[in-house]
């Protein structure tokens, strides 16, 4: 009998969260094909116009992601030093680590790849493959570096063409959301290609996730806990129930005695209005920002670190306060990439 798993509580499902953003949109779609119809005269002029001006618009939309490209006046790192992980001979046991992805390149093998690595040691009978969800990141990335990344059609069809028996898979995002669902909507579509397939959780889910969490991060930043700073982390937000998983990192921290830790978004709530005015309301000298992201990518080198004056620490510049920018995602946390790989062991014991 075919086994379709998926290792967390189903009502969690209603809640929703992007691990990096809202849901991206798709890659731009081929041009439109000329209708099977016979037509003459002006109307075959007027279709004709109208096929040139859409090949025009398509051809101008084309040419100003490519301008965007050569803009771009930051460097990523080289992307030939990830493993993209599209292999195939990937055997009866595939592990496919889903995430929303990055086109920060050093980030995306820090991060990304660093938990991709770290579930491939932990689980030797397992063919580890990568799927990202933001097309336009993929796109992004082959336009730019000349490097395809999967996306999670072409992975799961890439496990049935290799004939993969037992599939598992662990996103990285960071909630369960809207991500997170329309992930095993796609992959449900496929349950009967395979034996069994089953679901790892995203990284805050229990209790006691977030517990590490917390002291992942307090750990992490311990070194700037001198009393006069405050150490706050940047979320991204979502309009969705799930979006209260930042106020109960919060609460957390403060329940434990961290009141200089403080928990923000760029586009829900806590605002950073909200978390200036808490900072304000104590003693402190300095601030320090940092991503809570497993990726350090756009959101934390822009909105975070910018230069221009809205970005976090801008805005923290102008309230009078020196500030300090840490640039790295939580992936390149040991601890937090544990997380991960304690879940994916508990969706591969589950097969068992």
């Amino acid at each position: 009998m075919k086994k379709f798993t998926f290792i967390l509580c189903l009502a969690m499902l209603g809640s929703v969260f992007t691990a990096c953003g809202d849901k991206t949109s798709e890659s731009l779609a081929d041009g439109n094909s000329v209708p099977e119809s016979s037509v003459s005269g002006s109307s075959e002029k007027s279709e004709e116009k109208e096929i040139s001006e859409e090949e025009s618009e398509e051809d101008s939309e084309e040419e100003s992601e490519e301008e965007a490209d050569d803009e771009e006046d930051y460097t990523t790192g080289d992307a030939s030093l990830d493993n993209v992980r599209n292999q195939d001979e990937i055997g009866e046991n595939e592990l496919l680590v889903i995430s929303f992805g990055t086109s920060f390149n050093d980030s995306r093998r820090l991060t990304i790849g660093a938990i991709e690595d770290e579930i491939e040691k932990a689980f030797p009978d397992y063919s580890v493959r990568r799927g990202f969800t933001a097309n336009i990141i993929i796109d992004h990335v082959q336009r730019r570096d000349g490097i395809l990344i999967d996306d999670v059609k072409t992975a799961l069809d890439r496990a049935v063409d290799n004939e993969v028996k037992n599939l598992v898979i662990q996103p990285t995002h960071l909630m369960n959301g809207f991500e997170y669902a329309d992930i095993v909507d796609e992959v449900s579509q496929y349950a009967d290609a395979f034996e069994s397939v089953t679901f790892g959780e995203p990284l805050l889910t229990s209790d006691e996730d977030f517990k590490r969490v917390e002291q992942a991060i307090v750990g992490w930043t311990a070194e700037y806990d001198d009393g006069k700073t405050a150490i706050c982390f940047m979320g991204h937000g979502t309009e969705a129930d799930s979006n209260g998983v930042y106020q109960k990192m919060q609460d957390l921290l403060t329940a434990d005695g961290y009141e200089n830790y403080f928990i923000g978004t760029v586009e829900a709530e806590p605002t950073l209005d909200d978390i200036i005015e808490m900072i304000q309301s104590g003693e402190y000298e300095r601030v320090v920002l940092e991503p809570l992201m497993v990726v350090c990518g756009d959101h934390a080198n822009n909105d975070m670190a910018g230069d221009e004056e809205d970005s976090w620490k801008s805005v923290f510049e102008s309230a009078g306060y020196k500030v300090e920018c840490i640039m790295r995602g939580l992936g390149e946390n040991e601890e937090i990439r544990q997380i991960y790989v304690d879940h994916a062991r508990t969706a591969v014991e589950s097969v068992k």
